[in-house]
C-alpha cells in the first residue's frame, strides 16, 4: 500500500484537501498524518530555528530522528516564523488556499500574532481551524502547559492502571495524544462535512484531556448513579474472569480474555475444570470476576505446564480467546500482521528502506498510502512558496527578515 514517488495517491478519498500542520508533539501532527495517509496534501510548517521536537525525540540513525520519519510522512516540510510580519502575511496567503489548519499553541498565541480565527476566516471563510491543546480554549486550566501525560493522570486512566497495592501507572508511550489524534482527525472530517452543507468553516476545539476520558467507558455514569469508583485491578477485570496474563512453561506470557460467557465455558473445559461452569456465580461476568482467584489458579496452572506453542494451539482448537504477549520483535514476524501488511516498508532517501506502521485502515475502493517518510526540516519551503506565487526576490526578502 506504499507509494514513494511523492505524488498523490490516485483516487485517494482526501485528494484535493489541503491541510496546514502548525502543531507539534504529538496529537495535532499525528491527526495531520492520518489525513495525509488518505490523500490530503499536508504542509508541515515549522519554525526556522526551532523544528518540531519530535525530530529529536527517541532514537536516531545517522543524526536522523526516526520518530519524525513516521510522524512526518506524507507531509511537505516548510519553515515559517509566524511572529514576523512576512511570516504572518505568508501564512494568510497559505490559509486562503487551505481547507484545514491544525495548531496546538497555547490559547491566545495565534491572536497575539494577529492570526486568530477572525483574521484566518477573513482570509478564507471555508477554513476549518483545528485547535488542539491540553485543556481546551477556555476554563481555569486553559493557559497551563498541557501534555498527554497530564491527561492520562487527570482523566482517571492512571488511577485504574497498575496493581492494587502499587502506585498509579502511566503508559510508556503517548496514549492520550494518540487517542486525541484519532478524535481530531474525526473532528476535522465532521467539520468538513458541515462545511459541505453550509459553505462555511468553523473552529474545532480539541482538549487532550477529553478523548481519553471518553474511551475509559462509563466511569462517570457509574459514580453518578451508584457512587462506584473503579479501582486498580492489575491485569484482571472487574467485569469478567478469567482475564489475565499467564506464564507458560517456556517462560513466555499469554493473555486470556473471556468477555463472552461461551468463551469462559470453553476455557474451563479446556483446562480441565468443567465443574466450575455449574457454580451459580459462573453465570455472570461480575460473578466470575468475584472468584478470579479460583479461575486464575485453574487457568494459570494449566498454562504453566505447557509451552506457549502448545497453549496457543490448544486454545485455538477450543475456540477460546488468547494471544501471545509480544514485543516489537514478535510483532514484525507475526503472520497476521504480515498478512495485513500492518508494518510496511517505505523507501527513504536518507535512510534507505525503513519499516513503519501502515495506514490505519483499509478501504476497498480508495485506499490510503504512504507516499514518503518524514522530510528534512524545511526541505520543501522554496517549492511550496513558489507554487503560492512568491518570487525568488520574495523568498530572499523573507529570509532576510528571518521569516523563513
Amino acid at each position: 500500500m506504499t507509494e514513494t514517488n511523492g505524488t498523490p495517491t490516485p483516487g485517494a478519498p482526501l485528494t484535493g484537501l489541503r491541510v496546514l500542520d502548525l502543531a507539534t508533539l504529538f496529537a495535532g501532527p499525528l491527526a495531520a498524518t492520518m489525513l495525509g495517509d488518505f490523500g490530503a496534501e499536508v504542509i508541515k510548517i515549522e519554525h526556522p530555528s526551532k523544528p518540531d521536537p519530535s525530530r529529536g525525540h527517541g532514537p536516531s540513525k545517522n543524526g536522523v530522528g526516526l520518530w519524525w520519519k513516521l510522524l512526518g510522512r506524507n507531509k511537505r516540510a516548510i519553515t515559517l516564523n509566524l511572529s514576523r510580519p512576512g511570516g504572518r502575511a505568508t501564512l494568510l496567503r497559505l490559509a486562503a488556499t487551505a481547507d484545514v489548519i491544525i495548531e496546538n499553541f497555547r490559547p491566545g498565541t495565534l491572536e497575539k500574532w494577529d492570526l486568530g480565527w477572525e483574521e484566518l476566516s477573513a482570509a478564507n471563510p471555508r477554513l476549518v481551524l483545528t485547535r488542539v491543546t491540553g485543556f481546551g480554549q477556555f476554563g481555569p486550566y486553559a493557559h497551563r502547559p498541557g501534555f498527554g501525560t497530564l491527561a492520562e493522570a487527570m482523566s482517571g486512566f492512571a488511577s485504574i492502571t497498575g496493581e492494587p497495592d502499587a502506585p498509579p501507572t502511566l503508559p510508556p508511550f503517548g496514549l492520550a495524544d494518540s487517542i486525541a489524534a484519532l478524535a481530531t482527525a474525526y473532528a476535522v472530517m465532521t467539520a468538513l462535512a458541515a462545511r459541505d452543507r453550509t459553505g462555511e468553516g468553523q473552529v474545532v476545539d480539541m482538549a487532550i484531556i477529553e478523548p481519553i476520558l471518553t474511551v475509559l467507558g462509563p466511569q462517570p455514569l457509574w459514580y453518578d448513579q451508584l457512587g462506584y469508583v473503579q479501582e486498580r485491578t492489575g491485569n484482571r477485570s472487574a467485569n469478567n474472569a478469567p482475564r489475565n496474563t499467564y506464564r507458560t512453561a517456556d517462560g513466555t506470557w499469554v493473555a486470556v480474555s473471556t468477555s463472552a460467557q461461551s468463551v469462559a465455558e470453553r476455557v474451563m473445559r479446556l483446562v480441565g475444570r468443567p465443574e466450575l461452569i455449574d457454580e451459580p456465580w459462573f453465570a455472570t461476568g461480575a460473578g466470575r470476576a468475584a472468584h478470579a482467584d479460583v479461575l486464575d489458579t485453574a487457568v494459570g496452572t494449566w498454562i504453566a505446564a505447557r509451552t506457549r506453542t502448545d497453549v496457543l494451539a490448544a486454545f485455538e482448537k477450543a475456540e477460546a480467546a488468547i494471544a501471545p504477549v509480544q514485543d516489537v520483535r514478535d510483532v514484525l514476524t507475526d503472520p497476521q500482521y504480515q498478512a495485513l501488511d500492518t508494518v510496511t516498508t517505505v523507501d527513504d532517501p536518507e535512510l534507505g528502506p525503513i519499516r513503519m506502521q501502515n495506514v490505519l485502515f483499509r478501504l476497498s475502493a480508495t485506499p490510503g498510502a504512504i507516499r514518503w517518510a518524514g522530510r528534512p526540516h524545511g526541505a520543501d519551503t522554496d517549492t511550496v512558496l513558489t507554487e503560492l506565487g512568491l518570487t525568488p526576490a520574495d523568498l530572499a526578502a523573507l529570509r532576510t527578515e528571518g521569516a523563513l
